[in-house]
C-alpha cells in the first residue's frame, strides 16, 4: 500500500480553516478524504457544519487542546483509520488533520515521524497555515501561537484581505516573509483555492527520500541579502523596525514590536567538513532543538559530487543525497533556520567554523 498523504491544516482563531476546508472537500476532484478535527471545547460545531455537508469520515476529538494532549490521541486516530482501511471498513485516500485556533502544530507533525507504523503508513504532504488579514497583526503581536504557526508553515494563505487597505496586506506579507522566506504566500476569498496549491505540494519531507523545491535556492533573496556579505545576513525586524505592520492599534503610532519567531539564511561557496557538521548540528539541536520550528538546506558537503539535502523541525532532522552538481553550477551551501528567539551569531559562527 503506497503512503497515505496527510495535511495539517492549521492558522489562528477566526482564520478561515473550516471554510477552505468545506471548499476543498466539495471540489469535485474524485477524492476521498478523512478528516480529522480538533476542537478547542465540548461542542464540535465545525464538525457539524462538515458532516452536513460532505460525506466524509470526521473522527472528533473533543479533548482540549491539540498542542497538550493530542499526541496520543492522533497517533491512536491515524493507526485506527490505516486499520479500517487496510480491512476495507474506511475508504479514503488523503487525511486532513484541522487544528484548534491555539494550536501549536510542532507535536502534530512529530507524530508522524516518531512512531514508526505512521512513518510506514502516511506521509506528511504539507503544513498549511491561514492568516486573518484583517487581525493578523495584533494576533501576531500578541500571540505566540500565532507566530508559531506561521513559522512552521509551508503554504502560507491570507484570508479577509479584501476587508483590509492594500498597503495593510502589504505590510502582513512583508513581515511574514521575514519571519518565514520559504513558505509561498497566497491571498485567498472565501476558501477559494485550487487544489494544486493544497494538496501534493510535498512541502514537508523528513522521509527518506528528500525531494528538492527546485525554487528553493532562489528563495528569500527578495532585497534582503546584502550582496558583499558572504553569509546573507539578512536583516531582521528589531527595535529600529517602523514597519506598518508591527503597528498596534492607531496606524502611524508605531510601538515597535520584535518577533519571536524570525529566520535567518547561511550561504556559503566552501564545502562543509561533514564531520564538523554534523557535530555542530547535533549540538545546537540537543540544545535549541524545541525552539528550531524548521530548517532546510541545500549543502555543499566536501567528499560528494551531489548535493545534500538537509532538514528538521525540533530535534528531529534528515539529509539525503540529491541530484549531482551540475557542469559549471556554481557549489555552495544554503540554509534558512527559522525559530524562537534563536541565537543567530552563535549559529551563523558555529556553521562558519565546520566549513572547510
Amino acid at each position: 500500500m503506497s503512503l497515505i498523504p496527510a495535511t495539517i491544516l492549521t492558522g489562528f482563531l477566526g482564520s478561515g480553516k473550516t471554510t477552505l476546508l468545506k471548499r476543498v472537500l466539495g471540489e469535485a476532484h474524485g477524492q476521498k478524504i478523512a478528516v480529522i478535527e480538533n476542537e478547542f471545547g465540548e461542542e464540535n460545531i465545525d464538525a457539524d457544519i462538515l458532516v452536513t455537508e460532505s460525506k466524509e469520515q470526521i473522527i472528533q476529538m473533543s479533548n482540549g487542546c491539540i498542542c497538550c494532549t493530542i499526541r496520543e490521541d492522533l497517533r491512536s486516530t491515524l493507526h485506527l483509520l490505516a486499520a479500517k482501511k487496510r480491512k476495507g471498513l474506511l475508504d479514503f485516500d488523503r487525511v486532513v488533520i484541522e487544528t484548534t485556533g491555539l494550536a501549536d502544530p510542532g507535536p502534530v507533525a512529530q507524530t508522524f515521524f516518531m512512531d514508526d507504523e505512521i512513518a510506514e503508513t502516511y506521509l506528511l504532504d504539507s503544513i498549511l497555515t491561514l492568516v486573518d488579514a484583517k487581525h493578523a497583526a495584533q494576533q501576531l503581536n500578541d500571540r505566540q501561537e500565532a507566530r508559531r504557526q506561521v513559522g512552521f508553515a509551508d503554504q502560507i494563505f491570507i484570508s479577509k484581505t479584501d476587508l483590509v487597505e492594500k498597503d495593510e496586506t502589504e505590510a502582513l506579507i512583508h513581515r511574514l516573509k521575514h519571519m518565514n522566506p520559504r513558505a509561498p504566500h497566497k491571498a485567498v476569498h472565501f476558501g477559494e483555492v485550487a487544489l494544486s496549491d493544497v494538496f501534493d505540494l510535498r512541502g514537508f519531507n523528513l522521509n527518506a527520500k528528500l525531494d528538492i523545491d527546485p525554487d528553493f535556492l532562489k528563495e528569500d533573496d527578495h532585497d534582503h541579502d546584502h550582496p558583499g556579505d558572504a553569509q546573507g545576513h539578512d536583516h531582521e525586524h528589531g527595535e529600529h523596525c517602523d514597519h506598518p505592520s508591527h503597528a498596534h492599534e492607531g496606524r502611524g503610532h508605531h510601538h515597535h514590536h520584535d518577533d519571536d519567531v524570525k529566520s535567518f539564511v547561511f550561504k556559503s561557496v566552501r564545502a562543509f567538513d561533514p564531520a564538523r557538521l554534523e557535530d555542530f548540528l547535533g549540538a545546537i539541536v540537543n540544545i535549541y532543538g524545541p525552539r528550531m520550528l524548521r530548517y532546510k538546506g541545500v549543502l555543499h558537503m566536501q567528499g560528494t559530487d551531489r548535493k545534500v539535502i538537509f532538514q528538521g523541525v525540533h530535534q528531529l532532522m534528515g539529509s539525503d543525497l540529491g541530484p549531482a552538481w551540475g557542469e559549471g553550477e556554481q557549489r555552495n551551501s544554503k540554509m534558512v533556520f527559522i525559530g524562537i528567539e534563536l541565537p543567530k551569531d552563535i549559529f551563523l559562527q558555529g556553521l562558519e567554523q565546520c566549513l572547510i
